[in-house]
């Protein structure tokens, strides 16, 4: 992101052709579209089970005497749709936030879905309602395969009309220190999230406005006054939500800015200190009247960790049979591109802060290593606990396009196989590296390293290094299998669009 300088204030009108949504239809139109839709859908479910079964008969002729016709499936099918409704609503799926993907949605479908059938399957046992299994297990696997298909075509729409500026939400973000630089980077640079970043407020005069290179071109950013003038702003530029990012230091500042929000009725959302994110971890207890409070372990241990060993080896093991082909292509190129061995075996740091050693490809020349203290010294302002160059002239020109899709570290599947990594956890560190932590940053140590993790999906080299530290932190603090997965699917995308792979 780059800041230019600039005086006087800027007002920044609603963009032609946007359209924003408005309160009644996104809280409620919107909403009651989707249940309505979802319980239309599982109705249809229950009635292609049924022909599945009655009327083609997959999976198993259907004695005349056990046939039943559909009308015996009219009230299950009703019972279902509600409940699915109802479910689905408890959990929040009809209002979540706009960023909340695919992905993210599947386990509360999944979830949702399984305790609305197990409720219809309950309440038919009770009241004594036998009808064929395999009809309600058709229904079940049809109806999450339409729920989760609508939301796909429902999402790739949404995107569609939010990049043409309609039903977008006018956002204005409080505060342009750390964080609020990194979400209005956010804001502009992705359109499709459905927000239109009309501008920021902070109380200081240096910086009037912010430009970010996106794939539409620069766009900008600017500031619209002081954090006093919210109220007058928010109405005249028809303001759809805040955005508090202001730093844990003025945690003050940020309590007033919530409290006028509540009083404007105006929807607000607060970006958190990463720091703050280990309050998850406090545990509070008792002894003999007398509060105490402790900090939960970050270590990843007993059946969760043997659940976490069994995921790695059963990916690793797959993955290194599917890409045995690939690798010995990409040694030969590697043998043919330039002098060296194929692979380049390093002594990183790993879990519990113990030597261990990782294997890749060789994407630099011979004598690279010896190359890079000189480099982190001739580089101003470079951080030695993560030192990246996004040209580096060590490498070759097949571990250039290595590096960019991250083939360079197929190798580390077999390190995974044998333990020595993770498919999902913090960055492996060289000792070198290590030696400029801070005491907190060794936490990281506390799991095992991994191949890819939360910095991988957010980010990747364009973090700061405190800023991938806390990341690695909170993954530790909130492991379970469901995240491993998510970060696996994700690492997909990022690694496809190679952006920040250097």
């Amino acid at each position: 992101m780059q800041l230019s300088q600039a005086g006087g204030k800027v007002i920044v009108p609603r963009r032609a052709g946007t359209r924003t949504a408005t309160p009644t239809w996104a809280s409620f139109v919107m909403p009651s579209a989707d249940a309505l839709s979802d319980a239309g859908l599982v109705w249809l479910a229950f009635a292609f089970a049924y022909g599945l079964r009655y009327r083609w008969e997959i999976g198993g002729t259907v004695p005349a005497a056990d046939f039943q016709p559909f009308s015996t499936f009219y009230l299950p099918a009703l019972l279902l749709a509600g409940l699915v409704m109802a479910v689905f609503a408890i959990r929040g799926i009809y209002v979540l936030p706009r960023w909340i993907g695919l992905l993210d949605l599947t386990s509360s479908i999944v979830g949702g879905l399984t305790t609305s059938m197990a409720g219809v399957i309950l309440l038919a046992y009770f009241f004594r309602f036998n009808p064929s299994r395999l009809t309600f297990l058709y229904a079940f696997v049809i109806a999450l395969v339409a729920l989760l298909a609508k939301r796909f075509v429902v999402d790739r729409l949404r995107h569609r009309l939010w990049r043409r500026g309609i039903g977008v939400q006018r956002v204005l973000v409080l505060g342009a220190g750390t964080s609020g630089r990194r979400i209005i980077e956010g804001f502009l640079s992705s359109p499709m999230l459905g927000y239109q970043m009309v501008g920021y407020l902070d109380d200081e005069d240096a910086v009037a406005e912010m430009t970010v290179g996106t794939e539409r071109g620069v766009v900008r950013a600017a500031r619209l006054g002081r954090l006093v003038d919210l109220e007058p702003i928010t109405t005249e530029l028809g303001i759809s939500e805040v955005v508090i990012a202001l730093a844990a230091t003025d945690a003050g500042s940020v309590e007033r800015l919530v409290e006028r929000c509540r009083l404007a009725n105006l929807p607000f959302r607060v970006v958190p200190d990463l720091f703050q994110l280990a309050v998850d971890r406090v545990e509070l207890g008792e002894v003999a009247g007398v509060p105490l409070i402790g900090l939960r372990d970050a270590r990843i241990t007993g059946w969760n960790d043997v659940m976490k060993r069994l995921m790695d080896i059963t990916v690793s093991a797959t993955v290194l049979v599917i890409a045995a082909l690939p690798m010995l292509v990409l040694a030969w190129g590697i043998r043919r591109d330039s002098r060296g061995p194929v692979l380049c075996h390093q002594r990183r740091v790993g879990k519990n802060a113990r030597s261990t050693r990782v294997t890749k490809f060789r994407t630099m020349v011979d004598g690279a290593a010896e190359q890079w203290e000189a480099m982190v010294a001739a580089t101003d302002g470079a951080d030695p606990r993560r030192f990246k160059v996004p040209n580096d002239p060590r490498r070759t020109r097949l571990g250039r396009w290595m590096r960019r899709w991250s083939l360079d570290e197929l190798p580390q599947f077999w390190d995974i196989l044998r333990g020595r990594m993770s498919l999902v956890g913090p960055r492996p560190a060289l000792p070198s590296e290590v030696a400029h932590y801070e005491e907190w940053h060794k936490q990281r140590f506390l799991v095992r390293p991994g191949l890819t993790g939360l910095w991988q999906v957010n980010g990747r080299s364009n973090l700061t290094f405190d800023e991938m530290v806390r990341l690695d932190l909170y993954y530790a603090e909130h492991w379970s299998p469901w995240l491993d997965a998510k970060i696996l699917l994700r690492t997909i995308p990022a690694v496809l669009s190679g952006r920040g792979a250097y």
